[in-house]
């Protein structure tokens, strides 16, 4: 089970997200489910369609089962493989 103690080792795909803060201000406030993952990129999809951001430089809230999950950028910024078995 997914929870935002243990969020940066599971996989994201198909949980909502939304940028709460970035360096780039154009950036916060867009939200959608992950569909896809890269070793510095999520894609949301979004009311506009499918939208890439950087996960360094924002702040993500991730919604789960047991609540949201405020996570910078840089914990999850690894290829998805070596998040998931990092321990």
């Amino acid at each position: 089970m997914i929870t935002p103690e243990n969020i940066t080792s599971h996989e994201l795909v198909g949980l909502e997200a939304q940028i709460v803060s970035s360096t780039n201000p154009s950036l916060v406030g867009l939200n959608g489910t992950i569909t896809d993952e890269t070793k510095s990129m999520l894609t949301l999809h979004t009311s506009r369609g499918s939208k890439s951001a950087p996960k360094r430089g924002n702040r993500w809230s991730f919604a789960t089962e047991r609540g949201s999950a405020l996570i910078d950028g840089s914990l999850i910024s690894k290829r998805p493989f070596d998040r998931i078995g990092a321990k």
